[in-house]
């Protein structure tokens, strides 16, 4: 590994563990040159995935955009770094083991949107609002209606509907 800080090529690990859920390798390595010291982390890659956006431009799949869109959506909410991390990694895995080896922007956002609506309201609505573009407040208001009726018990509903007539 070529050291970031004077560019010598021979760094050594003195020191390695598993991190992320056992999903990576964390080593801690230090230059013989100049007496840095950094930190490298190794993951398991199944696949190499390509992106294909929405014009139609392929890119290879950027994990850390990934991580930093959902930090984004979960930002000053009750969530932590931790569990950021593993639903990138579970991400992440889900698409290399798909059996695919390109994958779409909505495909991603789909699935960030699965994750988030399963984990934050509030993180849902952020990333939604990026992702699908909203415009006006009536987007927002469209949006959270449609995740109020999602949330309540058909009887609900039905009640709700029928105080309307």
């Amino acid at each position: 590994m070529k050291c970031p800080f004077c560019g010598c090529d021979d760094t050594i690990v003195k020191d390695s563990r598993n991190a992320d859920d056992d999903t990576a390798i964390r080593r801690r390595r230090e230059c013989p040159e100049c007496g840095s010291r950094f930190t490298t982390f190794e993951r398991v890659q199944l696949r190499e995935l390509i992106v294909i956006k929405k014009n139609g431009e392929r890119t290879f799949f950027d994990r850390d955009k990934l991580y930093r869109s959902i930090e984004l959506a979960v930002r000053k909410r009750p969530i932590s770094a931790e569990r950021v991390e593993k639903i990138v990694n579970s991400l992440q895995r889900g698409f290399e083991s798909s059996g695919e080896s390109e994958i779409t922007t909505e495909a991603i956002g789909e699935a960030v949107m699965d994750a988030l609506s399963r984990l934050d309201n509030i993180a849902y609505i952020r990333f939604a609002s990026v992702y699908k573009d909203f415009k006006e407040i009536k987007d927002f208001e469209d949006f959270v209606e449609t995740i109020d009726r999602l949330a309540k018990p058909a009887s609900e509903i039905k009640t709700e509907e029928s105080n309307h007539d």
